[in-house]
Order: C-alpha cells, then structure tokens, then sequence
C-alpha cells in the first residue's frame, strides 16, 4: 500500500527500530533472533526489495555486533544507529568486517560522552577520526550516534555541525 502511493519516490524505509542490545551485550540471545525476528525480517526485506528500489534499514541500539551479520543475511542495507560507546562496537572492526556488506548510518560522534561533555576540540577531533574510518569506500551517512539530548553545550552543537562541514570531504581527495 505504501508503494501504492509513492513508488519508488522513496529511497530508504524504516522497517524496524526494536533495540536488540543494550550497553555491555545483547538483550535477547542470537538463537531467539534467529528464531523469531530473522525469519520475518529476512520476508520483510525480501518482499520490498523483490517490488522495489528501496533499501531497508534497521534500527537497533547498544551493543549489536553479534547480530550484523544475521542483519546483513536478513537483508537489511542499512544499521543505525552506530552506538560506538556501547562494547563490541569498535568501528575500525565494524566498518572492516561488514563496510562492504551494509550501509552504517550513525556512529559520527560519541552522544552519551563527548557530546554532552567534550570540548570543542575534542568533539572536532571525534569527528574527523570517525568519518575517516566509516566513509572509506563509501557506505556511511554521518549522523550523530543518537538523537541530541537537552542540555548539551551550545557550542558543542555547533563545533559538531563545523567539524562536519570541514571533515566530510577529506576522504574524496585520498
């Protein structure tokens, strides 16, 4: 039905944002994915794929490295966020094991820590390094890791949006 009524006007759909990890692993174990929710992403992804353009896109914060590659099996394109801060999620290992496979979308700068309580330079030197490892050879949307919470420093907000208009293109001219 959504097809329907706007074809391949669309680029990217969200198919589902249920968080399988939290911060020091994940809340359900690889067999009960693999048992209950891969089956029907994998139809899920299969369905749209077969009928359109789209490509899909996961959602699923914390600590998700164990579940990549059954994301990737499913079909998904897309894994946001990138929740580097939470463990097993280094993303040197990420962007080499799976750069090729999926689209990471999120990862660009740490919200639970440098953020909300790093310096401008900090932040601009986050930035740099990250986009440097998940842009090479294409496969990454900068976003932050989430969403900007209350209270982070102004000039923290705007020393992310400068250090993302200064490092975004670095990686075109390597």
């Amino acid at each position: 039905m959504i097809y329907q009524a706007v074809q391949n006007k669309v680029s990217v759909i969200y198919l589902t944002g249920t968080d399988f990890g939290a911060q020091e692993g994940l809340l359900i174990s690889k067999e009960i994915y693999k048992k209950i929710f891969k089956p029907f992403h994998k139809r899920a992804n299969d369905r749209i794929h077969q009928n359109t353009r789209w490509k899909t896109f996961i959602h699923s914060c914390g600590c998700v490295e164990p579940l990549i590659e059954d994301f990737i099996e499913a079909g998904f394109d897309i894994l946001n966020p990138v929740q580097i801060s939470a463990s097993d999620m280094d993303p040197k290992h990420l962007k080499e094991e799976y750069g090729e496979r999926i689209v990471f979308w999120g990862g660009g700068i740490n919200t639970q820590r440098t953020l909300p309580f790093g310096t401008p330079e900090e932040i601009d030197s986050e930035v740099k390094e990250l986009i440097s490892i998940f842009s090479k050879g294409g496969g990454f949307v900068f976003t932050a890791v989430h969403n900007i919470q209350a209270n982070i420093p102004v000039e923290n907000i705007v020393a992310l949006f400068e250090a993302v208009r200064k490092h975004r293109w670095e990686q075109r001219k390597i």
